[in-house]
């Protein structure tokens, strides 16, 4: 097993035991740690590809997407994408409102993380999706409640990995050594070539128009993709759990 394949598979026993957890609270530390080592290894395998140590060319994955929901699924893989620098085509199903799948550009190391995250954040997420209810008193149904409790995790999950890839950045570059590359630069670099070739293969499709969504589940559902300084004593005691390894 190569170095990348090692630190995919932590990522992946990180993001496994997120989805076993008896609690939100230790979910949240195995995230925040996958999340954190996610970036580390996204900014390395950028800064080892352009040393030419190591090829990593662009391609493309397809993700199907299923119902019910498939267009708020949709939404989270495209904001796990973008936070790895990649680009996302949704195709439309037979249905109205619904997704048959999405494709993923991009590297492939970052499509591996793209893949590996979004498969995990799926699972975390349905399972908690099937207790979301809207409140007694309304008279929302329990499918629009869902669909944006959907957006607002997904949006909240695009925030803690955008901040994760920040802080990864700043980490590589605040100890760069004099002739060596700014993983910032590198970074930026790779995205221009992923929106190169995003626009030669589909150019060509029209910016879908902004979703109207009725639903009032989006503010429980971006709590529930935070987890964030919640709980602080437990969450302490498992990110020891997780350091001693």
């Amino acid at each position: 097993m190569d170095t990348e394949d090692q630190k995919l598979e932590t990522i992946r026993k990180l993001l496994a035991k997120a989805e076993r957890a008896a609690t939100s609270y230790e979910a949240d530390v195995y995230n925040s740690k996958a999340a954190e080592i996610m970036a580390k290894h996204g900014v390395d395998a950028a800064m080892v590809a352009s040393s030419g140590e190591k090829q990593d060319v662009i391609g493309s994955r397809r993700i199907t997407m299923t119902d019910p929901y498939s267009t708020e699924k949709a939404t989270l893989a495209g904001c796990v994408a973008a936070t790895s620098n990649c680009r996302v085509v949704r195709h439309p199903g037979f249905g109205r409102g619904q997704t048959a799948a999405v494709t993923v550009m991009g590297f492939e190391s970052d499509l591996n993380r793209v893949e590996l995250t979004y498969t995990s954040l799926l699972l975390q997420a349905t399972r908690s999706l099937t207790r979301q209810r809207p409140p007694a008193w309304s008279k929302e149904s329990t499918t629009a409640f869902r669909r944006t409790w959907l957006i607002g995790f997904a949006a909240e999950v695009h925030r803690r990995l955008t901040d994760a890839g920040t802080s990864a950045v700043r980490d590589h570059d605040a100890q760069l050594t004099a002739g060596r590359p700014s993983a910032a630069l590198v970074l930026a670099d790779r995205r221009s070539l992923v929106d190169r070739a995003y626009d030669e293969q589909f150019g060509n499709l029209r910016t879908a128009r902004p979703r109207k969504l009725s639903g009032t589940g989006y503010r429980a559902g971006a709590e529930a993709g935070r987890r964030a300084d919640v709980g602080h004593k437990r969450v302490e005691s498992v990110r020891r759990a997780i350091d001693r390894g």
